[in-house]
């Protein structure tokens, strides 16, 4: 097959918040700069999508694969989030099939019980919100006359409408994990800047700093601002639904 090169307007310019709010403040610490990359513009509807893989590509964005789909028909081109085991020259569908393979997307209704499945949308019309990370599915429980129940990751139970779309297989890049960065360097590439401990700082800068010589902070672990870190809770806690 000869190499379809990607269109210009599957990848754009994305603005990068480096961690702060629309005030300017810092909400997530220890973000920012990174290498320059360009958005993949992915298919999470999988309304209509068919055709067949050409490519297997890597996100700068993202530790799941994409895989890049061409429809002979229309001449388009999209990419989806590839699932395990999915290769070059397999056919992607979309929609009410009789056969179901991995990489097969349709409404929860027409899925059988006890699959696994990712790329779920929360509710009819709504783009995927759930289940897109490098190894995550979900298990489709049981489903009533109007929903279905799906055991995410972290296992909470969650009902569904059977009219939501969803994938069928797991997300691709299971031992992401394990990978090494090597250096320092690989870790600014990613947007990741360096954490200093708070027993390395002086006495203005945290509750942990300070001191003669090397020390353990002299108190149980706290938060730049003196809140707990360890052992008592600061947020509620999430309630998982029990059958």
């Amino acid at each position: 097959m000869k190499e379809i090169p990607t269109p210009k307007h599957l990848k754009k310019k994305w603005p990068r918040s480096y961690g702060r709010n629309n005030k300017g403040r810092i909400s997530a610490w220890h973000r920012g700069g990174g290498h320059s990359s360009l958005y993949r513009q992915i298919d999470l509807d999988r309304k209509d999508l068919q055709g067949i893989v050409i490519c297997l590509e890597k996100d700068p964005n993202r530790f799941a694969f994409l895989a890049r789909v061409f429809n002979p028909d229309t001449q388009n081109q999209a990419y989806i989030i590839a699932p395990k085991d999915l290769k070059k020259g397999d056919i992607i569908r979309s929609g009410k099939l009789k056969d179901l393979q991995i990489g097969h997307s349709r409404p929860l209704r027409h899925i059988p019980t006890a699959s696994f499945l990712h790329n779920l949308s929360q509710a009819p019309g709504k783009k995927a919100q759930y289940l897109r990370a490098p190894g995550a599915f979900g298990h489709l429980v049981k489903k009533t006359y109007t929903q279905a129940l799906i055991k995410l990751q972290s296992g909470e139970y969650k009902y569904f409408p059977l009219e939501s779309i969803a994938t069928v297989g797991i997300v691709g890049n299971q031992d992401w994990k394990l990978m090494s960065l090597g250096k320092a360097g690989k870790s600014r590439h990613l947007g990741r800047r360096p954490r200093v401990r708070g027993v390395a700082m002086n006495p203005v800068d945290h509750p942990h700093g300070g001191g003669e010589g090397k020390t353990s902070g002299g108190r149980p672990s706290v938060t730049p601002w003196g809140k707990p870190t360890k052992g008592q809770a600061t947020v509620l806690k999430k309630r998982k639904r029990k059958i």
